[in-house]
């Protein structure tokens, strides 16, 4: 039996890349999934393929859809085990083009709304000595050209999950973050860089090793997400093949 059969767990971005890597992982284990997202063809597509899951179109930058939603699988499943925040957006930009909304949509997606997942969860996670499992990004460790609100949402996020870790000391409730580096998604096939980039800036985040597929990524996840990692809190896992080690 798998150590998270019949876990429910929220997985954000739950439509393509990481995100749906990390719905079909935890769904072939078990796991009762709530999935969010978006794009409703795309989550019929991906939950089409999980038993046992459910769906909601979701903005997540939106602090009442969050509480929502958090409620509504709740609702479903009658409990909730772990709360995976995958969802995120990166569009390089050189920075004095940033507009005001480019850089509150961009914390907005990529950190306000993981806090507000959590802050709605937390209370359930209490009730079942649960998890969260918050994607990062190798943005989130090191400064990266032309991505200066993303760097910052993510440098956030890190410090979320190690803020809500020792707040949570003294409880069941164990946190966690995974930064990936490059993975062969949506965001990377859609990658375009800014007029007149300097592509030695941007080749600074490639791995000697190249790429990791999403799946790679969601092992990670799924073993965060279940019982076998009850040791493991406030940690901060380099999924990137090697970038970090240099």
């Amino acid at each position: 039996m798998s150590v998270l059969d019949g876990k429910v767990v929220v997985v954000t971005g739950a439509s393509s890349g990481l995100g749906a890597a990390v719905v079909r992982l935890l769904g072939s284990r078990g796991a009762r999934v709530y999935g969010l997202a978006r794009d409703p063809d795309r989550l019929s597509e991906v939950f089409a393929e999980v038993p046992h899951g459910r769906w909601r179109v979701t903005d997540l930058a939106d602090a009442g859809a969050c509480a929502d939603a958090i409620s509504d699988a709740v609702a479903e499943f009658g409990r909730l085990d772990c709360l995976v925040n995958v969802a995120g957006a990166h569009t390089m930009r050189h920075t004095p083009s940033v507009t005001d909304e480019q850089w509150h949509r961009d914390l907005a997606v990529n950190l306000n709304g993981p806090f507000f997942l959590c802050r709605a969860a937390l209370p359930h996670l209490l009730e079942t000595a649960g998890n969260i499992v918050n994607v990062a990004s190798t943005a989130g460790t090191q400064g990266q050209a032309y991505s200066a609100a993303y760097c910052a949402a993510k440098h956030g996020l890190i410090g979320l999950t190690r803020a809500l870790a020792v707040e949570y000391a003294h409880t069941a409730v164990r946190v966690n973050a995974v930064c990936p580096g490059g993975m062969l998604t949506p965001q990377v096939s859609n990658f375009v860089a800014p007029d007149g980039a300097d592509f030695d800036l941007i080749m600074r985040t490639a791995s000697p090793r190249g790429m990791s597929q999403p799946a790679e990524v969601a092992k990670l996840i799924a073993f965060l997400a279940g019982d076998d990692a009850s040791a493991v809190h406030g940690a901060v896992y380099a999924a990137d093949n090697g970038r970090s080690a240099d």
